[in-house]
């Protein structure tokens, strides 16, 4: 919280200037004078509640708004898990609207039933070559090339070759569920 406060009398004035208000204009506003507005932007005095629920009133905002939200640990701590043929890593969060898959294809795997569902695939090959079966198309992907397609056409995807396969995929939740869920809908 103390880390939250240090940044309250910056973005105070961010909140002023960006109004284009110099402090005698927000002060009375605020009801204070220009010498305690400066000191709340300037960090030399405590802010209250008091003191702010007048002045983001008058600059027509929140007092949450002044307050730098904790920081997130970005890191995605998801557990990998096996499919048929594959291993898959989680590169996003669980709740997250896009989601992204790090996953390895097995070598001398058969290509599963090619499957349909709404959306957009976008592949990445990291290592080995992928086989992507994308309607009548088979095509080889070597490391380095990516494709991108409408999931809507039947694809389904393995290694080629004796060499694992191993992509970034990112899709949408309707890709997520058919990709990398067992049909019970488990990891």
């Amino acid at each position: 919280m103390v880390a939250e406060l240090q940044q309250l009398g910056a973005r105070l004035r961010a909140a002023r200037t960006a109004r284009g208000w110099t402090l005698d204009d927000l002060a009375p506003l605020g009801g204070m004078s220009v010498s305690t507005l400066s000191r709340l932007e300037s960090g030399k005095r405590q802010a209250s509640l008091e003191l702010l629920i007048p002045l983001t009133r008058a600059l027509g905002i929140r007092v949450d708004d002044l307050l730098v939200p904790a920081p997130v640990d970005p890191r995605v701590s998801r557990p990998s898990f096996r499919r048929p043929g594959m291993t898959v890593r989680p590169l996003a969060p669980e709740d997250s609207t896009l989601l992204a898959y790090a996953i390895d294809y097995e070598p001398g795997v058969p290509l599963p039933e090619p499957n349909t569902h709404p959306g957009r695939d976008w592949v990445y090959v990291t290592s080995g070559k992928l086989l992507l079966q994308l309607g009548s198309q088979e095509l080889v992907l070597a490391r380095g090339e990516a494709a991108e397609f409408d999931t809507l056409v039947p694809h389904a995807m393995g290694a080629a070759g004796a060499r694992p396969a191993r992509i970034i995929s990112i899709f949408n939740q309707d890709g997520d569920r058919l990709h990398v869920h067992s049909p019970d809908g488990d990891h």
